[in-house]
C-alpha cells in the first residue's frame, strides 16, 4: 500500500480507503467507502514522483482533470462511470464506479491465454466503448489489458482515460515527453503524430493478440526497443488465435489509412462469436485456494507498464526508422525471392511427380513449321542476276545499234 496514502484514511472528508485495487505508471486505484452514499467506489490517486518539477505536476493535475471531464462526459456500459474528482494533500483524486472484476492482465497472468470466443467477446465490448469514446471525440491512447475489466460473465469495459485526449484540448505532457506503454503503441504515436483514433484500433489488436497468445505482439523487454519493433518490424508468429488471425492482422497494420476500420472489426469479431455458437466463452473463475492447496504462481504478461519517452528518445527512434526502412526493403525483396524459388521448386516436384504416359499411348510429335532464311535469300539472288544480266543485254543491243561496237 502507498506509504502517503495508507488504508482507513478518509479522502476529501468523504471517502474511506480499504485496499489496493491495482497500481499503474499514472497512479494507484483504491477500494474506498463512500461515507456519505454507503457504496463502494474506486479511487485513483495520481502518483507525483519526487524528481518532478512544479511545471509537471502542473501538468499531472491537468491531465486528471482532463480524464474526469472525457470520462465523464462517456455514458455507456462499457465504460466505467466517474463520478468526482476531488483534490487532497495536494494531489487529485479521481471518484469512479467500482467495477467487480479483475483486469484482463489479471486473468492472463493467472490463467494464461484466453480462448478466441473469449476474447472476441471481450472485443466486442472494448470496440463498443472506442466507438462511444471516439464519437464524443475522444482518443483513448492507452487501451491494453491493464486498461480492460472482465467481469465473471466474459463481459468487459474499458477504464483509466488517463492520457485520453479530446478534441481541441492540447497535448498535455510533461518536457516533451511521450507516455504510454510501448508494447500497446500504435507506430503513429511513436512517430510523433497526431493521434487519431485509428491508433486505439491498434491498441485494441495489441490487446487481443495478448489475450488470446498469451504475450503482446510487440515486447522487447526495453521501451525503445519495443518501439523499434512496433515501428519496422512484424508481430511475433501467430499460433493460438484461430479464426481471430484476419482481424488481429488487419488491426495491427503500420499504415492508419489501410487498418481495419472499427465497422470491419465488429463483423469479423461477430463472426468469430456466431462460429462457436450461443455457449458461455467466459473467463473461469479463479478458485479460492484451500490450506491443502499452496497459491498458484502467477506468470508474468509483459508490456503493460506505462513509460516516459523523452525527445531526444523519440528523434533517436525516428533517425533508426528511416536507417531501418532500407533494411526493410530488402527484407522484402528476399522474401519475394524466397518465395519465387519455392514457386518453382513446387512446380518441379509436380512435374516429378507426374505419372509417366505410356510410349505406346504417346501421340506423335507435331513437326513445328521453321523459317528458313533460304526460301527469301535464293529467290533474292536469282531475281537480281536476271535483272543484271537483261540490263547487260539491253546495254549491248543499244550500243550495236548505234555502231558503238
Amino acid at each position: 500500500m502507498a506509504a502517503d496514502a495508507p488504508a482507513g484514511r478518509v479522502v476529501g472528508g468523504r471517502y474511506a480507503l480499504t485496499d489496493i485495487l491495482g497500481r499503474g505508471g499514472m497512479g494507484t486505484v483504491w477500494l474506498a467507502t463512500d461515507q456519505v452514499l454507503e457504496r463502494q467506489v474506486a479511487l485513483k490517486e495520481i502518483t507525483f514522483s519526487v524528481d518532478l518539477s512544479d511545471e509537471d505536476r502542473r501538468v499531472l493535475r491537468e491531465r486528471t482533470m482532463r480524464e474526469a471531464r472525457a470520462a465523464a462526459r462517456l455514458v455507456h456500459p462499457c465504460v466505467t462511470t466517474v463520478y468526482d474528482v476531488i483534490e487532497d494533500g495536494g494531489k487529485p483524486w479521481l471518484v469512479m464506479e467500482h467495477v467487480s472484476a479483475r483486469s484482463l492482465q489479471e486473468i492472463l497472468e493467472a490463467q494464461g491465454p484466453l480462448s478466441p470466443d473469449a476474447v472476441a467477446r471481450i472485443g466486442l465490448d472494448v470496440l463498443a466503448a472506442l466507438e462511444a469514446a471516439h464519437a464524443a471525440g475522444i482518443v483513448h491512447r492507452d487501451v491494453k489489458p491493464a486498461n480492460v475489466l472482465v467481469d465473471v460473465d466474459g463481459g468487459a469495459c474499458l477504464t483509466d482515460f488517463g492520457i485520453a485526449m479530446a478534441t481541441g484540448d492540447s497535448s498535455l505532457t510533461t518536457g516533451g515527453a511521450l507516455i504510454g506503454s510501448p508494447s500497446y503503441m500504435a507506430p503513429e504515436r511513436a512517430n510523433g503524430n497526431q493521434p487519431e483514433p485509428a491508433v486505439d484500433l491498434w491498441s485494441l489488436g495489441a490487446t487481443l493478440y495478448a489475450a488470446v497468445e498469451g504475450r503482446p505482439p510487440f515486447d522487447r523487454g526495453e521501451a525503445m526497443a519495443t518501439l523499434m519493433s512496433v515501428v519496422s518490424e512484424h508481430p511475433a508468429p501467430i499460433q493460438r488465435a484461430g479464426p481471430l488471425e484476419p482481424v488481429l492482422t488487419g488491426l495491427l497494420t503500420k499504415d492508419p489509412t489501410r487498418r481495419t476500420t472499427l465497422p470491419q472489426a465488429r463483423r469479423e469479431l461477430e463472426a468469430v462469436r456466431a462460429a462457436h455458437g450461443p455457449a458461455s466463452s467466459a473467463p473461469s473463475p479463479e478458485p479460492a485456494p484451500t490450506q491443502a492447496q499452496a497459491p498458484r504462481a502467477r506468470r508474468r504478461v509483459p508490456g503493460g507498464s506505462v513509460e516516459r519517452l523523452n525527445a531526444d528518445d523519440l528523434r533517436a527512434l525516428a533517425s533508426a526508422s528511416r536507417t531501418l526502412l532500407g533494411s526493410v526493403v530488402r527484407d522484402a525483396a528476399d522474401e519475394a525471392r524466397v518465395l519465387a524459388d519455392r514457386r518453382r521448386e513446387r512446380k518441379d516436384q509436380e512435374r516429378r511427380d507426374a505419372p509417366a504416359v505410356p510410349h505406346a499411348a504417346t501421340p506423335p510429335p507435331r513437326r513445328r513449321r521453321r523459317f528458313k532464311r533460304r526460301w527469301v535469300v535464293v529467290p533474292l539472288v536469282v531475281t537480281v542476276i536476271v535483272i543484271v544480266v537483261v540490263v547487260i543485254g539491253v546495254g549491248l543491243g543499244l550500243a550495236a545499234l548505234f555502231g558503238l561496237i
